[in-house]
């Protein structure tokens, strides 16, 4: 590996993205979709806040568009060249398969950094837009975290050109592994969090009116007899009062809420210091983002005698306390587990593993080849 001949072959991808028309009508599209992303943020939040809000809105903005245009120009970087017959003469010089690879991965990446300039504009008006101006340490580590996750997709394209002989499979599959990443994130959580319930005991005055799955709570058996949904008498609380055991279910999302540490905007917002407002809540979009993760981690409650409870003597409907307030966001954040470095450290071994993968597809003298590739 020569970081002379990285840098020739990395200024000749850029020359030659530099000359395709295209490149400029996708950065003006681009331009005007965060532009437009970051116009809605201002109406989504007001106040004194709204310069932190509108940034984080942006940020947010150029990561969904970075996902979406960064795999056109990096999922066929090597078996595009391959197809055009430009990667041969490459191969014949001095540059090794390390030296193309690592200098098609810079020449991605850069260019998806450019994309991020351009967005500047888009930040430059979030900060301008309210009298408060977002931490500048809030704003720098969102912007290397973003040029990271898009470093990282660039190397999952690259990646993947290696891997698969047709650009446009590599292309498909560079969309399929980064919405897999984005959204598939988000499906397997949601399942696992519905198929990871816990029962839960409620108490009641007229178990009558407690509907369980195998039918009224009244008819139920004692708990002696049955591990099913059951009664128990609960004279310590009320003389009336019943608990029935394994009433209802819950989603245990705390359970399944590791799916979530891979997703990038996830990674983004759980890394980025949070900015929080009057009554501990955040301000922005990264920090009520972050919020959500942590709460998830949190386990429910599965004894449910402290609201609205109608064997303590008041009224139902009252909502009863026993003496422990719900925790603000602020504590919640600040007494949960971080978890950005476990996903962006999954995403760099995946990217890395693609990466390896492609080396030895594209390494030459190459014992076989994919059918119909071009060697010369």
């Amino acid at each position: 590996m020569n970081l002379s001949r990285i840098g020739v072959l990395t200024g000749l991808e850029l020359r030659q993205r530099a000359r395709r028309a295209g490149f400029y009508v996708l950065l003006g599209v681009f331009f005007v979709v965060v532009l437009g992303i970051t116009w809605l943020g201002s109406l989504i939040f007001a106040g004194e806040n709204v310069s932190s809000g509108m940034v984080s809105v942006a940020i947010c903005g150029v990561l969904l568009m970075a996902s979406l245009v960064t795999p056109t120009f990096t999922g066929n970087a090597v078996n595009g060249d391959r197809d055009a017959a430009t990667l041969a003469p490459v191969q014949v010089t001095l540059a090794t398969t390390a030296d193309i690879l690592l200098a098609k991965l810079l020449a991605g990446w850069v260019t998806g950094l450019v994309y991020l300039l351009v967005a500047l504009p888009a930040l430059l008006y979030a900060l301008v837009s309210g009298d408060e101006a977002p931490r500048a340490g809030t704003l720098v580590v969102a912007v290397l975290v973003l040029a990271a996750e898009i470093g990282v997709i660039s190397a999952i394209g690259v990646g993947l050109s290696a891997v698969i002989a047709r650009p446009l499979f590599s292309v498909a599959a560079t969309y399929l592994v980064v919405m897999l990443l984005v959204i598939g994130t988000l499906i397997s959580f949601g399942l696992g969090m519905l198929a990871a319930r816990s029962s839960v005991s409620v108490l009641t005055e007229d178990p009558s009116q407690v509907y369980v799955e195998t039918g009224m709570a009244s008819g139920l058996s004692s708990c002696d007899v049955t591990d099913e949904p059951c009664l128990v008498l609960r004279p310590d609380v009320s003389e009336a009062c019943v608990e029935v055991r394994g009433a209802e279910t819950v989603p245990r999302a705390d359970r399944v809420w590791w799916l979530l540490a891979a997703n990038p905007f996830v990674v983004l917002a759980d890394a980025t210091p949070t900015a929080f407002g009057s009554g501990g809540w955040p301000v922005d979009v990264f920090g009520n983002l972050k919020l959500a993760v942590r709460e998830v981690q949190r386990a429910p409650e599965l004894v449910r005698d402290d609201w609205t409870d109608p064997c303590d003597g008041e009224p139902a409907g009252e909502m009863q306390t026993t003496g422990e307030e719900y925790p603000r966001p602020q504590e919640i954040i600040e007494s949960t587990v971080p978890s950005w470095f476990v996903g962006l450290g999954v995403q760099v071994l995946m990217a890395a593993g693609l990466m390896l993968w492609g080396a030895s597809r594209t390494r030459t003298p190459a014992r076989r080849t994919p059918p119909g590739s071009r060697i010369a």
